[in-house]
């Protein structure tokens, strides 16, 4: 009824649930449906995934409204699939497919993987295309031929936006994407995985001479520091690269260095991941340092980069609270997971007194401790430019949640909090509590997992009756505590 009805109705999920024949009768009747996510497992029967192609074959011919197809976890096969991407080839309405983990045979997915690349050559109007495998790298993509996809977008000027992670493609593609790269001149995102240190090194020497990639994902790698320092070195030359993501690459300390360096001169980046990098003390002093220089980065996320090292050495947080007295232009930083510890905090909560620019600070997991805390609680009453302060997972317990209480009350520009596992108790609930009837700028506040209690509950209940501003709230209680009744 929807589906021949509504004027307005614009996305159409479907799952094996509420597929049927009639749906996709009336779904090419529809004119107002521009996005369809169609998720047809291995138990939707044939005849149901046959119907379901020939619909959308004949919504093809028609070039109706619909611009986006998401084929993603469909199991259509290969001969429906391949009747699909035929059809694609002269379509001029849809502008985004994914296929993402389209799971099929290797022979099978070789063949689909060269009729890919020649959508890439013959279709005008695609600007984002999905081809991400599973995790596992069992993709139907992982043998796709290097060379086909290069050479298609050599050819291709219309795809912006290309995702190609959690493949086993290996080395090579990284080598064949060089030549494409500095040809291409319309694609400006591209997420890719697996192509190891030399696919790496390739990669970096296009982005020397690559005028139009705004976004590289490159997490999940293996680059290596010898990658790592390939990849810095492309920075020094690139200047449209906005946004990199070097996740989990194990680039250490050497590769740290590097990307610092890079960043004294680099003035297009915005956006830097760098976590799970094993950057240690030595990276993160010089990334500390290079933040003193770099007058463009936005957003930094060294979670997980020091592999416990911070724990035993002070240096590090205090590099990185001394740069956040001087930066003026980081807005977003990350530096969970990071063992801290108690004088890291401390250092932190200085710098928050003195920084006027960055809003969002993630510091979970850093065991700050009771000493930290209350520090960083203190900085709050001076700050007044941080709208969220993640400290889940610091060992805070209740003196630090009534010393956060006591900021929430001066506090007027904080509006997301993070508390949770903390063991801030009764006593630091009720002193939240109170300070919730009070403070009118707090939207969001998650006390996940941190002994509550009934009267915690009951505290909480009373204080939600009165605050007008909290929008959301977590508690993360047992299903037996008793304040699940309060709050019903």
């Amino acid at each position: 009824m929807l589906l021949r009805t509504s004027k307005n109705l614009k996305y159409l999920y479907l799952d094996e649930i509420i597929c049927n024949q009639l749906i996709f009768e009336n779904l090419y009747d529809n004119t107002t449906v521009t996005s369809v996510d169609l998720n047809l497992p291995y138990s939707i029967c044939n005849e149901l995934k046959s119907k379901a192609v020939d619909v959308l074959v004949k919504i093809l011919c028609k070039n109706s409204n619909l611009t986006s197809l998401n084929l993603s976890f469909s199991h259509l096969g290969f001969e429906r699939m391949k009747t699909l991407l035929e059809y694609l080839y002269n379509n001029t309405v849809i502008n985004s497919l994914s296929l993402h983990e389209y799971l099929i045979g290797i022979k099978e997915g070789r063949k689909l993987a060269r009729m890919i690349a020649k959508l890439l050559c013959k279709n005008k109007t695609l600007t984002s295309l999905n081809l991400c495998g599973s995790v596992e790298g069992l993709s139907s993509y992982s043998d796709i031929e290097p060379k086909a996809l290069a050479e298609a977008l050599c050819k291709n000027n219309t795809l912006k936006n290309l995702k190609l992670h959690f493949n086993v493609f290996g080395s090579e593609l990284g080598k064949a994407l060089t030549d494409a790269l500095c040809k291409n001149t319309a694609l400006i995102s591209l997420d890719i995985g697996n192509i190891g240190s030399e696919g790496g090194k390739a990669l970096a020497d296009a982005l020397c001479k690559n005028t139009s990639l705004t976004s590289l994902k490159l997490g999940h790698n293996k680059l290596g520091i010898e990658g790592g320092k390939a990849l810095a070195d492309a920075l020094c030359k690139n200047t449209t690269l906005t946004s990199l993501d070097l996740t989990e690459n194990n680039i250490g300390s050497e590769g740290g260095k590097a990307i610092a360096d890079a960043l004294c001169k680099n003035n297009s980046l915005k956006d830097l991941n760098l976590q799970y990098n094993k950057l240690g003390v030595e990276g993160l002093i010089a990334l500390a340092d290079a933040l003193c220089k770099n007058t463009t980065l936005t957003s930094l996320n060294l979670c997980k980069s020091s592999d416990n090292l911070l724990f035993y050495n002070d240096l590090g947080p205090k590099a990185l609270a001394d740069a956040l007295c001087k930066n003026t232009t980081l807005i977003f930083l990350d530096i969970s997971n990071n063992y801290l510890g108690s004088e890291g905090g401390k250092a932190l909560a200085n710098a928050l007194c003195k920084n006027t620019t960055l809003t969002s600070l993630n510091i979970n997991g850093n065991i700050l401790g009771s000493e930290g805390g209350k520090a960083l609680a203190n900085a709050l009453f001076k700050n007044s430019i941080l709208t969220f302060l993640n400290i889940s997972f610091n060992n805070l317990e209740s003196e630090v949640g009534k010393a956060l209480a006591d900021a929430l009350c001066n506090n007027t520009t904080l509006t997301s909090l993070d508390i949770s596992y903390n063991n801030i108790g009764l006593v630091g609930v009720k002193a939240l509590a109170n300070a919730l009837c009070k403070n009118t700028t707090l939207t969001s506040l998650n006390l996940g997992w941190n002994n509550l209690g009934s009267e915690g509950g009951i505290a909480l209940a009373d204080a939600l009756c009165k605050n007008t501003t909290l929008n959301y709230i977590n508690f993360k209680i047992k299903s037996n505590n008793p304040s699940i009744k309060i709050l019903q």
